[in-house]
């Protein structure tokens, strides 16, 4: 039952890609295709990665609700944005080689998100409301001075910092989004190596513990390769908070099952899904642009509040 879902959600994946390759193609198809190819593989990429990303740290937090982005991955990404044109100007930014660029900013994103983690390991999953707090005023913090930053730049520049920090898969790099693939190749084989301790470390640490389990050596490579995965994607297009909690939700309602070697492929082929089909209608049939993101921000924050109700309920 549960294999024959999770082929299902590999079909429809299929599916919507073969659509949004040859849907309307026209002359020079050769050219078209091309473009298309790169903005499907970073759509799967992001999708993939986020999806994957958020079903590890639900683990680990023992909580549904939460997901990696809440903690300041936004936040940070706009600050290193602003700074960069701050400090170099629109011409320097400009000038800036993108895969230096993107591998900077993955290697920041990545060291303060383990920096940022590595508090929930004190205590085990106790720590959680402290981690989230922290992100929460860490986010704050920073947007605030990336605001600061903001008011000091001339409106060309601006401009610039705003197409920056706004996710958008129109203009990806090739050699970044070969990088990110090799990236969340080796984390989903990691996640998966790893992904039978996970069921018994999602009964929590005084569980696990008991069973032969070192709960604090799979807590940590776990969180690791969620820091990773978040501040690749993050990096290679933009922040996208709230798709990985509709990708896990959704994995959790499909597929029947705790077993982290479904639940995670499950989460990445439907996060994955959600960003092809949602460009497709968006830039296909609506003939819309750079529309998904706020779309999937608004339902993930609508989903969000809707768990946080539920849970609040006597």
């Amino acid at each position: 039952m549960v294999e024959r879902r999770l082929f299902f959600l590999i079909g429809l994946l299929v599916v919507a890609c073969g659509l949004f390759l040859f849907w309307n193609l026209r002359s020079p198809m050769g050219f078209i295709l091309s473009l298309r190819f790169t903005k499907i593989a970073a759509l799967c990429v992001v999708g993939a990665a986020i999806g994957t990303a958020t079903v590890l740290f639900q683990t680990i937090a023992s909580n549904r609700m939460l997901t990696p982005g809440i903690v300041g991955f936004d936040a940070l990404f706009v600050f290193i944005q602003t700074a960069l044109v701050l400090t170099l100007g629109s011409v320097g930014f400009a000038a800036l080689p993108s895969l230096a660029q993107f591998g900077m900013e993955t290697a920041i994103l990545v060291i303060a998100a383990v920096a940022l983690f590595s508090v929930l390991l004190r205590n085990g999953a106790e720590d959680i409301l402290r981690l989230v707090l922290t992100g929460v005023i860490l986010g704050v913090l920073l947007r605030g001075l990336a605001g600061l930053a903001q008011r000091m730049l001339d409106p060309s520049e601006f401009s610039i910092v705003q197409q920056a920090t706004f996710a958008t898969f129109g203009a990806v790099d090739e050699t970044q989004l070969a990088v990110a693939a090799v990236i969340l190749g080796a984390s989903l084989f990691g996640a998966l190596k790893i992904a039978r301790y996970l069921d018994v470390v999602a009964l929590g640490r005084n569980v696990a513990l008991p069973l032969g389990v070192d709960y604090d050596r799979v807590a940590f490579m776990a969180l690791g390769l969620v820091a990773l995965l978040v501040a690749t994607s993050t990096a290679l297009v933009g922040p996208i908070t709230f798709l990985g909690l509709l990708a896990s939700s959704l994995a959790h309602a499909v597929l029947p099952s705790w077993r982290h070697t479904q639940l995670l492929p499950a989460a990445a082929v439907i996060g994955a899904t959600i960003l092809v089909s949602g460009q497709f209608v968006f830039e296909r049939l609506l003939g819309l642009q750079s529309t998904l993101t706020v779309v999937v921000e608004f339902v993930g924050g609508v989903l969000f509040l809707f768990l946080v109700l539920r849970r609040s309920k006597p």
